[in-house]
């Protein structure tokens, strides 16, 4: 398959990066305080609590990114495969393409010969950017990037995670635990709150969700230190 020319960042790839962001920053929160919790229930020391925390908020920055990168570039493979598949087909059965072309244009309410007519001019100008696009929904020259997810992902997983664990650390004894609290509620609800905006959905509810599932899992984890 020739080399495509990655071009400028599309909004949908740009959107792409942010979400692993929001997800990474989620995820860096919830497990970081998880496991700050769990120790700090069981031992009063800080040191154990804080090399506890960093550990873990390393553990999860790494592990979000690898896991990014893994699911985008399977994505990217199944699409630069999609437009090989595409190339090859434009050269050994054009006559096939060419009616895959017209049918989606019928398909649109458009007649058979103006139809036609315009998948003539478009595989004449572009025809592999039109077969990509018709037929997978793909633009050429903007597959996303599983470098982009990666890093945004390992560094808002390590934000995500820094604030509760810097809270744990350096609040006072008597006030260690509400400063956990406070930076736990605040990170999830900007996390709930850019999700929302991203997916087009109800702040209020994003918002709430994430700190509820905050809560509970501050709870849960400071259960099972206290039990060990």
């Amino acid at each position: 398959m020739a080399r495509i020319k990655r071009q400028k960042q599309t909004m949908e790839e740009k959107l792409n990066t942010l979400r692993a962001g929001v997800l990474g920053s989620n995820d860096g929160i919830l497990t970081v305080v998880g496991v700050l919790v769990s120790v700090a229930a069981a031992t009063s020391n800080r040191f154990t609590i804080f090399i506890a925390g960093l550990s873990d908020l390393l553990a999860c920055a790494f592990s979000m990114a690898c896991g990014e990168y893994a699911s985008v570039s399977t994505q990217r493979d199944t699409e630069e495969s999609a437009v090989a598949k595409e190339e090859r087909l434009l050269k050994t059965d054009f006559a096939s393409e060419l009616a895959a072309v017209q049918q989606y244009y019928v398909n649109k309410g458009v007649t058979p010969e103006t139809s036609m007519a315009i998948a003539k001019d478009l595989l004449n100008k572009k025809p592999l950017q039109t077969m990509v696009r018709i037929k997978y929904d793909i633009e050429l020259g903007h597959f996303l990037s599983p470098w982009d997810a990666a890093w945004s992902s390992l560094f808002s997983a390590a934000a995500g995670g820094i604030f509760p664990l810097m809270a744990m650390t350096f609040a006072p004894d008597a006030l260690k635990w509400y400063a956990v609290i406070l930076a736990v509620v605040l990170t999830s609800a900007l996390t709930g709150f850019i999700s929302s905006k991203l997916g087009n959905g109800l702040v209020k509810v994003a918002v709430m969700r994430n700190i509820i599932i905050a809560l509970i899992t501050v709870a849960i984890h400071y259960g099972v230190g206290k039990l060990f």
